[in-house]
């Protein structure tokens, strides 16, 4: 039958196609499979053909230039080697989304391996490209490995071979959960993370990958498997199809063998030698396989040693079999976790610390969580973190818990990294121990409901000088204007009040043998007791201040005392302490209209105080002629804060009957509490040791002082 002329100028792939659907060709070869064999006969262009669906859909790739020294064609794949979809990677704790806008491709032959294995090639690509949002890869499958030979046979029987690229990442986004951003054409809400610059190093054939949409088809051109040269006789009776799905081959049986009708003769008996020689031979191959079959398991996999022993599977066979069991699951994009920084091996010891996440957030940003989330940095303590200087400075030490030697290594390895100019100079211990010891600190002064500071007002100094602090008040403010339309110049006076910053410290110590067991909670606990002591210093300063009354502060003098059995925390001693408040006057004697806010009370009035500011209608005893309320007027009018110190016993001025109502601090302010410049926390600093201690030492300190300011902003009433 004459088969149609390939035009001039037309490429192999449009030829064969036309053949395909030309009419004569469907009536004469009705099979599909063997139409294809005979079109690509006669195109002559030495093209490979192969299936991508179940329907038939035809891909033809050239083939001539990719030729082994024996003229064989080299099989070849295509594959979506990444979809440009998130992916959820190790190392990374959100997922993670390629930017194919910023992926570099240094150059269109790029290696192909296994399961990312330097060592394990199969092939190379001759064309990588971007296709509608994903990367899409072909190539050849040039190495003459194991590995390449499995990839090979496990296509010709189906198996769904997925692809993975591997990449160095140069430049990447953290997006949170609050913000959306759009990526290889489609819109994603955080957490995640976007690569956005990145070159492609290699792809890799993985069995599977992060992302789970990528797909490896092989189409084997090889003399062994070649799909034209299996087609041969195209109306071969022995001829079938093998698997189903993405990829269809054509298998063909071997042919028979020719046997020749000739009498059987009779043969000779071999002699008893030759009988032992061949034993001899068999079982030197035999103990040689076996030999073998041991050396490729290496003691690792026992499963597959029996089996291939008692099954009797060659060299190869074997090691095809466990070089399937040795592989890892392999992500869908290979890359290189970010460096792992000071900040991250901070977080991650305050992570181990049990410092809460939420806390850890106001301190760091979130890439830093990210990393010291990560398997290499979470549950980290003091060992991992001495051993990680040991290798950051070069030098070595036994894995394991830390012994003494490896302690003085670590103290060694610090000291080169604390010199150098380069490098890892932010990656010491004292820096990133005391960094910890801070946060530790801070959580636990925070954590204590101090009440001293609700009331005082805060303010910062430059030293530890006796500082004087000034009012502004104004004297004759906006008087009427007369006929002629003059305006009065104000006066301005001001009024000093006067405070001084002290300091308040102590040591703390990392002990050897806290370093040899790895007891970071033990010495965080440290700081964590410093932190809180740091908290009741400031209180008991205040209080052991408001208590003294110093210079008769609180003095019927100053108009902000009330006493008497009318003082005593009800309607009516509120009554009374507020109407001393607002009669309150200045220089001039002009009320300053100056309202309380805070009530402050003893612990034994603490419900008292509460039932007052809540309950709109009360039942009080009265004496005679006097009527009993059952309106509230004060509930809601203040905010209660409670302290033990206004009743402990021991402390001077301490009372359980006498409360207080203070103004807005932020406004006029009774009391005062001075920071040394701006530093309203304790703070550790890390100290040296001397030279015959193995050990590690840090000072802890907080520099204020506490002063009372303007009496007019507080009245106390002695409940008596």
């Amino acid at each position: 039958m004459p088969l149609p002329e390939r035009r001039k100028g037309e490429s192999t792939e449009d030829f064969v196609a036309r053949c395909m659907s030309d009419e004569t060709m469907k009536r004469e070869f009705p099979d599909q499979q063997q139409r294809l064999a005979v079109c690509h006969r006669q195109a002559k262009a030495g093209a490979v053909v192969h299936f991508t669906t179940a329907a038939g859909d035809l891909r033809i790739e050239a083939a001539e230039s990719n030729q082994t020294a024996e003229g064989q064609r080299l099989p070849r794949f295509k594959m979506v080697a990444y979809t440009g979809r998130p992916m959820q990677l190790a190392f990374w704790r959100w997922p993670v989304i390629v930017d194919l806008a910023g992926l570099k491709i240094p150059s269109q032959t790029r290696p192909v391996r296994f399961v990312h294995d330097p060592l394990i090639g199969i092939g190379h690509t001759d064309s990588i490209r971007i296709e509608d949002g994903k990367l899409v890869a072909t190539g050849v499958i040039s190495r003459d490995t194991p590995a390449a030979k499995e990839v090979l046979a496990s296509a010709k029987n189906g198996f769904p071979w997925q692809a993975s690229i591997g990449a160095s990442v140069e430049e990447y986004e953290f997006v949170n959960e609050k913000q959306k951003v759009i990526v290889n054409g489609h819109e994603y809400h955080g957490p995640l993370n976007v690569v956005r610059k990145a070159v492609l190093g290699e792809i890799s054939f993985v069995d599977l990958g992060a992302d789970p949409d990528t797909t490896v088809s092989v189409a084997a051109a090889s003399k062994e498997f070649n799909l034209m040269d299996n087609a041969t006789n195209p109306t071969d009776s022995n001829q079938k199809t093998i698997g189903a799905g993405n990829t269809t081959d054509t298998a063909v049986a071997p042919p028979a063998a020719d046997v020749t009708a000739a009498a059987v003769t009779d043969q000779p008996r071999p002699s008893a030698a030759e009988m032992a020689k061949t034993i001899r031979l068999e079982l030197a191959a035999e103990v040689k396989r076996i030999a073998a079959i041991r050396k490729l398991c290496a003691g690792k996999h026992p499963e597959i040693e029996i089996k291939a022993i008692e099954e009797g599977w060659d060299e190869q066979r074997a090691e095809l079999e466990v070089l399937r069991a040795s592989r890892a699951h392999a992500p869908a994009i290979h890359a290189n976790p970010p460096a792992i920084t000071a900040e991250a091996i901070e977080a991650a010891l305050c992570m181990t610390a049990r410092i809460a996440e939420d806390k850890l957030a106001k301190w760091y940003d979130a890439k830093t969580l990210e990393q010291a989330n990560s398997r290499h940095l979470r549950g980290m303590g003091l060992s991992e973190l001495f051993h990680m200087v040991i290798r950051a400075a070069g030098l070595y030490a036994r894995p394991g818990r830390l012994t003494e030697e490896a302690v003085r290594t670590a103290f060694e390895a610090d000291r080169m990294l604390r010199a150098s100019a380069v490098g890892f100079s932010s990656l010491s211990l004292p820096g990133i121990l005391s960094n910890v010891a801070n946060k530790a600190l801070l959580e636990s002064y925070l954590a204590v409901e101090a009440v001293g500071p609700q009331i005082c007002a805060q303010t910062d100094v430059n030293d530890f000088k006796q500082a004087s602090r000034y009012r502004l008040t104004g004297v004759g403010l906006f008087e009427k204007v007369g006929p002629d339309g003059e305006l009065k110049h104000a006066r301005l006076s001001e009024q000093a009040y006067t405070n001084q910053v002290e300091t308040y410290g102590t040591i703390i110590s990392l002990t050897r043998q806290m370093i040899i067991n790895d007891d970071l909670g033990a010495f965080l606990q440290i700081p964590r007791i410093l932190g809180r002591q740091s908290a009741l210093a400031v209180e008991s300063a205040v209080f052991t201040l408001l208590l003294s009354n110093p210079n008769s502060f609180f003095s019927t003098t100053n108009k902000n005392l009330s006493t008497g059995a009318d003082s005593a925390l009800s309607i009516g001693g509120i009554t009374k302490a507020e109407q001393l408040f607002l009669d309150q006057v200045d220089q001039d004697g002009r009320p300053i209209l100056l309202a309380p806010k805070l009530l402050l009370v003893p612990t034994s009035l603490k419900v008292t105080a509460e039932l007052l500011m809540k309950e709109t209608r009360v039942n009080e005893t009265t004496t005679a002629n006097k009527p009993s309320p059952a309106a509230n007027p004060h509930a809601g009018k203040f905010k209660v804060l409670c302290s033990p110190y206004l009743n402990a016993q021991g402390l001077a001025g301490s009372s359980s009957t006498a409360w207080y109502l203070f103004a807005d601090p932020a406004d006029v302010a009774a009391m005062e509490i001075a920071y040394l410049r701006g530093q309203r926390t304790p703070t550790i600093e890390s100290g040296e040791t001397d030279f015959d201690t193995l050990g590690m030492k840090w000072r802890g300190y907080f520099d204020f002082g506490v002063a009372m300011q303007d009496h007019r902003a507080a009245v106390r009433s002695t409940g008596t």
